[in-house]
Formats: C-alpha cells, sequence, structure tokens
C-alpha cells in the first residue's frame, strides 16, 4: 500500500518547492511570494522501488478571508484524505501565531504528523529548529532545505519506516490482510483490470452496466453518484476480466462535498491498480481541458488506454466532425491508443472496446529478448546513426527490458547523457512500430557504461610520455603535408 502524504503550513514557508522535490516535476508553481497556490494539487514520488502520493496546498494563516478562506479549507480537508502528514515551518521566520492553530488543527486529526523546518540553508539547523520544540508534534523537528534538495531523502526514508510499521500492526491486528500489504486489491480480481474513468456524468456507469449487461452499478442523471470505486468480475466468451468503476474526476474547483474529494484519491488509485484504462469523453460536451489532465495523468501513470467517445448517437454531421477535428488536433501526443465512437445507452460499438482493450492489454505485458531488442536498436542506429558530441559520436550499444506495464526498455551505451530528445522520439517510434505497440506508453532508460580507463594510473616514465607526445607530434606534420 502506497501512503498519501499532505503538505501543510502557512503561506510561503516552501511547500510547493518541497512537491517538486518529492515528486521530481515542475508542476507546482514556486515564486517567492505568499498565496501562490490556490488549490490542492496531486501528485506521484518514488524514493528507490517505493512510490507515494503526494498533495500540495495552499497556505493557512488563521485569519483567512474570501479566497484565502477557501484556500485553507481546502488545506483542512487535505489532512483529512492524507495518511501521513507534513508540517512545514519556516526555520528563517520562527514560530508564529500561524503555526500555532495549524498544530491545533493537526491534533485533532488524530493523523501522523511531522514537524519539517525548511530553509535552513545558510543557518544553523539547532539554532532555526529552538523555537519550535515547544509544538510536540514529533520528538525532534526534521531540518531541511528544499530550494537545495538536503534532508528530503533522510526524511523520505523516517516517513517510510514509521510507514511499513504502522502497515504491519495493522496486520497483526488483522485489520489488515497480507494481500493488502503486498498493495493487491481487497476486492476479488480476475483478468484483465480495465478502470473505467472520466468525468462526472460522462456516461461510465452506464457503460460499466452495457459492458456487464446487468445492471450492477447505480446510475442516475446526476453528476457523482459513484463515490467510491467498485471492482467487478465477470466473463465474457470464456475471457475473464475485472471492472473498475470509479467516481468522476472534476475540475477541483467545482469539488465541494467531504466525500467527493475522498473519491479523487481512490480514482486516482484505481487507475494505479488498473492494466488498461478506458477514458470516457462526453461528445455532447466535447473535449474539454479536464479530460487532457485526466488523461496526462493515466500517461503519467504508465497505464495502456483506449478512448470512448460518448453520446454520439443524436449528433448532427457538422458536430461529428467538429469533434474528430477536435481530437486529432488536441490527442496527438496519444495517437497511438484507439479512439472508439459509443453510445453506452444504445449500446452502439461498444463491443469494439475490447478488441483495443486487448491489444493494449498485450503490448504492455510484452515480453521481448534481448537480442531482439539489440538487433532493433542496431537497426535504427544504422538507419539513423546518433549525432557527434565533443568530436565523439554517441554510441548505441545493446537494448534489454527492463519492466513491463508499461514496457520499459533499457538502452546502453556512450554518452548517452547527451542524445538529444529528437532522437530518442525517433527510437522509441522505431520500437513501437517493430514491436507492433499500440494503446500503452514506452518508457525508455538510456545508461552510459563505465570508462574503464577513468581511474587507471598512468605508469609511462617522464621519458616515454615526451616520446608519445613526439609521436603525435609527427603524425600531424605528416597530415598537413599530405594536405599541401
Amino acid at each position: 500500500m502506497d501512503p498519501v502524504i499532505a503538505l501543510v503550513g502557512r503561506p510561503n514557508v516552501g511547500k510547493s518547492t518541497l512537491f517538486n522535490r518529492l515528486t521530481k516535476s515542475r508542476d507546482a508553481l514556486v515564486a517567492d511570494f505568499s498565496g501562490l497556490t490556490r488549490d490542492r494539487k496531486y501528485g506521484h514520488g518514488r524514493l528507490d522501488d517505493r512510490r507515494f502520493m503526494v498533495i500540495d496546498t495552499g497556505g493557512i494563516a488563521g485569519d483567512e478571508k474570501g479566497v484565502d478562506q477557501e484556500m485553507a479549507r481546502q488545506s483542512m480537508l487535505a489532512m483529512e484524505e492524507a495518511d501521513i502528514i507534513l508540517f512545514l515551518v519556516d526555520g528563517k521566520a520562527g514560530l508564529t501565531v500561524g503555526d500555532e492553530e495549524i498544530v491545533e488543527h493537526l491534533r485533532s486529526t488524530h493523523k501522523k504528523a511531522w514537524l519539517v523546518v525548511n530553509k535552513t540553508d545558510g543557518i544553523d539547523p539547532d539554532t532555526a529548529m529552538a523555537d519550535f520544540y515547544g509544538l510536540g508534534l514529533t520528538a525532534e523537528p526534521f531540518p531541511i532545505a528544499a530550494s537545495q534538495n538536503r534532508g528530503t531523502r533522510s526524511l523520505m526514508e523516517e516517513v517510510f519506516e514509521y510507514w511499513d510499521g504502522y502497515l504491519q500492526s495493522l496486520v497483526d491486528d488483522g485489520e489488515l490482510t497480507a494481500e493488502e500489504l503486498d498493495g493487491s486489491s481487497s476486492a476479488e480480481t480476475r483478468g484483465i483490470k480495465i478502470g473505467v474513468v472520466g468525468r462526472p456524468n460522462v456516461g461510465k456507469s452506464t457503460l460499466v452496466n452495457r459492458m456487464l449487461g446487468e445492471e450492477r452499478v447505480v446510475v442516475y442523471d446526476m453528476p457523482g453518484t459513484t463515490r467510491d470505486s467498485v471492482y467487478i468480475p465477470y466473463e465474457r466468451y470464456g475471457k475473464e476480466y475485472t471492472l473498475i468503476d470509479t467516481a468522476g474526476i472534476r475540475r477541483r474547483k467545482h469539488v465541494k462535498e467531504v466525500v467527493e474529494k475522498f473519491s479523487i484519491i481512490k480514482t486516482m488509485q484505481a487507475i494505479e491498480d488498473s492494466n488498461v484504462v478506458v477514458l470516457v469523453i462526453d461528445a455532447q460536451q466535447g473535449l474539454v481541458e479536464q479530460d487532457l489532465h485526466l488523461l496526462g495523468y493515466v500517461i503519467e501513470a504508465g497505464r495502456a488506454f483506449t478512448i470512448a467517445i460518448n453520446k454520439w448517437d443524436g449528433l448532427d454531421e457538422e458536430k461529428k466532425d467538429k469533434i474528430k477535428s477536435e481530437i486529432d488536433r488536441r490527442l496527438v501526443f496519444s495517437n497511438y491508443a484507439d479512439i472508439h465512437f459509443i453510445s453506452a445507452l444504445h449500446g452502439s460499438n461498444v463491443g469494439n472496446l475490447y478488441g483495443s482493450i486487448e491489444a493494449a492489454y498485450k503490448a504492455a505485458m510484452g515480453k521481448w529478448s534481448t537480442n531482439y531488442l539489440t538487433q532493433i536498436l542496431e537497426d535504427a542506429v544504422k538507419s539513423h546513426t546518433p549525432p557527434v558530441v565533443k568530436n565523439h559520436r554517441i554510441k548505441l550499444r545493446y537494448a534489454h527490458l527492463g519492466g513491463s506495464n508499461p514496457p520499459r526498455i533499457i538502452v546502453h551505451g556512450n554518452q548517452t547523457d547527451k542524445l538529444p530528445n529528437s532522437y530518442k522520439r525517433y527510437l522509441e517510434n522505431t520500437f513501437r512500430k517493430v514491436l507492433n505497440i499500440v494503446g500503452t506508453p514506452m518508457m525508455f532508460e538510456f545508461k552510459t557504461g563505465d570508462n574503464p580507463f577513468a581511474n587507471k594510473r598512468d605508469t609511462r616514465t617522464p621519458r616515454q610520455k615526451r616520446s608519445d607526445k613526439d609521436e603525435v607530434a609527427k603524425r600531424l606534420v605528416k597530415k598537413r603535408l599530405k594536405r599541401k
């Protein structure tokens, strides 16, 4: 099980900077003035092979009015969502009344919280932490400098040490099974796990019922009927599947009820648990920004997917042409996935989804030998050689499979860190075409081998070194004479 970690604190204490460090992204806006983050932001982080979810929040000052009051309410709700809270304070500014008010609320949540003293760069950490010992959240406040990435790894190691012990205590008490501890879903699952996601009221539950052939999920013409993710195992033509019906994700400023806010976390976790995701888009409303954000999250999670444009029936030809043109223009980054125009209510083209689901799953779980992948790499290099960097051509030697769901290709060579993004895209397109990978993102890692002569001691005598230099000089002179 992956923990959900909320970052809370007063404005401008470095929450967004820490969010970017933990997620290794630039998703959270960072600037040197308070109140920049207005709403909660979700992201995924990784510590070695451990994953976690991070929630960035707006600041809490204690005297909020207007939009700041709503921002503070968002932060309070993030505390309710989270398993673990990192309470950030400003080591340079010292303890404030706002910090003490946040601590009072933290105590009422009964959640495990770390007091993280940020901005300790350039000052003595012991001096920076002195004011905060009296808050009593942890035995020792934890000093970090998020902008310098100092102390963040040690902080997360301590968080995971606590989390592992907490989960084990739940297992010992019988509140958690060993399967759930390993990350398996508590629901019974069989075959391909298909996550049905989309904004509220686009027809997800109707599509689930149509795919099942029975009324297994509540359908009502009001956004937000589904409040949790529902796992439904079933069989079709002798093949086993598990459908995951999820609550809809809408723009967070439109999310009012606490129960719906919790469903966002459930939906994101359901995407992580799926093998293939079906993204449902409302044809009558067209492609909106939230559809793109949700698709981006699916791709970031590395999940195979297919797109279902629902409520296609009843549209006139002009409207259909407009939507198709918009899809071609705005979904060019996901052109490797199939798009189906369906009517979940009447069943039109719903059966065609299974072909794309099967193909995407097969591609995502594909296995290829090192010899075969290396041959593809060699053919690609012959057709289009890598560029020259500092008078040395980049060499790509061999490739092997590093993982599945999504496929991860590891390419070894020299100076691979200098490889341009355009050449990386060329390699991805080549591998995707040859391996017939459809409906799933691909991950490439480029590794540079160690130079065997990097740390080798030069054992030549001074006379030998001078002689070698003379030989080089003679060769240069001969080359110049030949040119004349």
